[in-house]
């Protein structure tokens, strides 16, 4: 039970750290020199980098496994 706790912690914050640094990065890049359509496809980049940290957020630390039964 405390392995499964210290695993939802450690990987919402890890998500939550990428997340932040990843959406602020997209942000400054859209908002400066390249401009919003210089800055769609690095903000469509983020966007299927951070669904797929989410899902293995989800699948790893939140989804009951077979194995865990």
């Amino acid at each position: 039970m405390k392995n499964n706790y210290l695993n939802l912690v450690t990987g919402f914050i890890g998500f939550a750290m990428l997340a932040v640094f990843i959406v602020g990065l997209a942000e400054s890049i859209s908002s400066g020199f390249a401009g919003f359509w210089g800055g769609l496809p690095f903000w469509i980049i983020s966007i299927s980098v951070l669904s797929m940290a989410g899902y293995d957020f989800w699948d790893k630390c939140l989804r009951k496994h077979d194995r865990d039964r």
